[in-house]
């Protein structure tokens, strides 16, 4: 391993960083995103139970007690019921739009890594070759251990920004739109929801 940083250049290091980052945000955003932590069963079946004319007090403690993306949204909506339906569309229009950006945390600095590494490896093959050309000025083409240096460092840094960034690209793409997905069954539940309320008989929630 010391001997594979040693060729590789000063340039390893803020690769391995990105490495160690991409893998952390991955990971993190895989426990985040699972289905059923997103969009909780009970919490699904309680909301899609619910009706303007009963169940609310009950629906509301549930969403209260299990806070969460879905469960803050649905609950907006339920606690104003008995307000005009404008009023409680676009409180949870508004609400929707903040807590749905949770889902999407820290995948733009995937994006970033997945651009970033290339470009560190490519910026490596530069190094790499300004070495080499710096020691065949003063070596000639005579010394192959001091042409090997570049060589390595150009060749390492490069294999090694592509061997980060292309899974990481594949991470972001896939984790997008895993997010994207969820958002949209998120929607059309607040959208369900909207309507039940807007076509029942609404009646102001004591609380």
């Amino acid at each position: 391993m010391t001997d594979f940083l040693s060729k590789a250049g000063p340039l390893i290091y803020p690769l391995a960083a990105c490495s160690l980052l991409a893998c952390t945000i991955t990971l993190e955003r895989l426990w985040a995103l699972r289905r059923r932590r997103v969009l909780p069963r009970e919490i699904v079946e309680v909301v899609e139970a619910v009706r303007p004319d009963r169940d609310l007090i009950l629906a509301i403690e549930v969403c209260r007690r299990n806070p969460g993306v879905f469960s803050n949204i649905m609950r907006q909506g339920l606690e104003l019921t008995g307000e005009p339906w404008e009023v409680i569309r676009d409180a949870v229009s508004d609400v929707g739009r903040r807590e749905t950006t949770v889902l999407q945390r820290h995948l733009v600095w995937l994006q970033t890594v997945a651009q970033a590494a290339p470009l560190l490896g490519l910026l490596g093959t530069v190094t790499g070759m300004i070495k080499l050309f710096g020691a065949i000025s003063v070596a000639g083409l005579g010394d192959p251990q001091a042409l090997s240096e570049g060589i390595s460092e150009a060749i390492l840094t490069t294999a090694a920004g592509l061997v980060i960034g292309i899974p990481t690209l594949v991470a972001y793409n896939l984790l997008s739109a895993k997010a994207e997905s969820l958002v949209t069954e998120i929607e059309t539940h607040a959208s369900m929801l909207l309507q039940r309320l807007r076509h029942g008989h609404p009646v102001r929630v004591t609380q």
